[in-house]
């Protein structure tokens, strides 16, 4: 594969820079007041706005992963905060002005089938518009990002040396229990010392928000963004089908596996720093050293999977457009951020050679090949995915790929370790995806309620969607907290049930795979090559899978896994 390179620009000048909001202001003006006489203009216009579209969020998309990888650098931060206190607020009535003229148009209808996602995301978008808030969603945008400052600023002292959290908390897979108890309370004591700081940034995100909601005429703001996220497809009720159908599918099972991971490692009592450690009181496997070796495995696995896939990764790695070990200062998590106009992604991580990791690097990659088999999309609307489908991408790689992660274990014993560790995760995952989601309707929809309230809630939602076999006493305060370690909540309110119905997504994939390699993974490709040109149903369907969460789909589903469980 030749190194991509950013496509002619047919519209804006080759040589743009945008460091004032002139730069730009007068091709927005000349698309809005543009004359459209004809289907043909129609689509020219579409184009046009699609290239500027396509050159704000790479921009915007540049300045937020240079801020992500540097944390303490004011100069990062102010660029980009710049972007959205500057640009973005000024953006926002054109982009409503485009969508009214693409909805209002007389020609839309002779546009074809191909352009009914975008024509039902401009009308949602007008749905959800409200010019009061664009000065609110800049504010909203800039305090979110304090998350990433305050946590990246945490440190637990291990050994006479200061770790990040991430690192920290990939220690807690040590056989030795005295020691995950030591790291665990610091960890602890961090998180408690930042509890209050938190829970006042929360307070007053949910304060901002649900005035958001009100402005635009919504009873608040989970339903706000149920139409701002343009979720066509299913309704908060379907959330509360999956939270049920987990609850009672999945969590007894995780119960099982509590009492398993109890009686091998012949513990009294099962403590939270009993969770990552391995159940046979192994020694914490390492799948890696430094990120030149992930990449490196990670392209070899991939080039067996499919060489496409290996081509990809390479490239990026080629292009610069990976950051993927931990250091201090880094925002946390990890992500894979689209780059709309050269279509290479950039793939961002903390990574300290753990099995996470490992699961990491190949979920982010799985969302870099869907950027690169959606690149040719001639509008960026096609290729602004929404979640449910963005994330089958990823969690279907984190599947399929199993089999391949003999590169990154030469010892079988290893590798069906690291492949069980995982399927198991896939399971007790979905019960924590579905405590989040639930967590977020209660608290949008009573949002006066007060930090003690929230975390009452928190832990009457915890007991029921966790084991009973693991022992929080001497943690209650801990336990109290534990949401404030999950970025979505702060940054990407309620981007969380995606992960859930994807999953469900990816294991049916995965079953597919187990049964024809070849043409699960022709259909995987042909699915995620769609873009977002059709409904989540039928994408869903081209990759031969349901989009479906109901009760029986969940429980076959995990019938599967167990019996894969079984077999490994």
């Amino acid at each position: 594969m030749d190194l991509p390179k950013r496509p002619e620009r047919f519209y804006l000048p080759d040589d743009l820079k945008i460091t004032a909001w002139a730069d730009i202001e007068s091709f927005l003006i000349e698309l809005d007041e543009r004359k459209i006489s004809n289907v043909q203009e129609l689509k020219k216009w579409l184009k046009d706005v699609s290239e500027v579209e396509a050159v704000l969020e790479e921009d915007q998309a540049w300045r937020y992963i240079k801020m992500s990888i540097n944390t303490s650098n004011q100069e990062l931060r102010d660029a980009y905060t710049f972007f959205v206190s500057e640009i973005q607020p000024k953006l926002a009535p054109f982009s409503h002005r485009f969508d009214e003229k693409l909805v209002n148009s007389p020609f839309k209808n002779e546009l074809g089938k191909d352009f009914e996602i975008p024509l039902k995301k401009a009308q949602k978008n007008i749905e959800v518009f409200c010019e009061e808030n664009i000065p609110l969603i800049s504010k909203l945008q800039n305090k979110a990002q304090e998350f990433g400052a305050i946590n990246g600023a945490m440190e637990v002292e291990v050994n006479g040396e200061n770790v990040t959290m991430q690192k920290a908390s990939s220690l807690l897979k040590d056989t030795n229990s005295a020691f995950r108890k030591e790291v665990f309370e610091k960890i602890a004591s961090v998180r408690l010392e930042n509890a209050d700081k938190l829970d006042n940034l929360f307070d007053s995100l949910i304060k901002d928000r649900h005035q958001l909601a009100l402005n635009a005429g919504f009873q608040n703001y989970r339903d706000y963004m149920f139409a701002a996220m343009q979720r066509f497809d299913y309704a908060p009720e379907d959330c509360f089908e999956f939270h049920k159908s987990v609850e009672e599918e999945i969590v007894p099972l995780i119960e099982q596996l509590a009492v398993i991971r109890k009686e091998k490692l012949g513990v009294e009592s099962l403590k939270p720093y009993d969770l990552a450690v391995d159940p046979e009181n192994l020694p914490p496997l390492k799948p890696f050293e430094g990120g030149k070796q992930l990449v490196e495995k990670t392209v070899n696995a991939f080039n067996r999977l499919d060489p496409y896939f290996g081509e990809c990764i390479s490239t990026m790695n080629k292009m610069g457009h990976l950051d993927l070990e931990s250091k201090k200062g880094k925002a946390p998590g990890g992500y894979n951020y689209p780059l709309y106009e050269i279509g290479v992604p950039f793939i961002f991580m903390n990574a300290v050679g753990t099995v996470r990791d490992l699961v990491t690097m190949v979920h982010e990659g799985g969302h870099a090949i869907h950027s690169f088999l959606s690149r040719e999309l001639p509008l960026t609307s096609f290729k602004s995915l929404t979640s449910e489908v963005a994330e089958l991408a990823s969690m279907s790689m984190e599947l399929i790929s199993l089999d391949k992660w003999d590169e990154f274990f030469e010892d079988e014993k290893e590798l069906k370790r690291a492949q069980i560790e995982h399927l198991e995760d896939v399971l007790q995952t979905l019960p924590w995806i579905a405590l989040i989601d639930k967590f977020q309707h209660w608290i949008y929809e009573n949002p006066e309620h007060t930090a003690t309230e929230r975390k009452a809630k928190w832990l009457e939602f915890h007991k029921r969607l966790s084991p009973k076999t693991v022992s929080w006493e001497g943690y209650e305060e801990q336990r109290e907290i534990m949401w404030q370690k999950q970025l979505h909540l702060f940054e990407v309110p309620f981007y969380y049930i995606e992960y859930g119905m994807a999953q469900l997504g990816a294991i049916a994939i995965y079953r597919n795979y187990k049964k024809d390699p070849k043409k699960a993974i022709s259909n995987y490709k042909n699915a995620l090559a769609l873009g977002y040109t059709k409904p989540i149903g039928e994408i869903y369907a081209e990759a031969n899978i349901e989009f479906n969460f109901s009760k029986p789909y969940i429980k076959e589903l995990v019938s599967f896994i167990q019996n894969e469980l079984k077999r490994a």
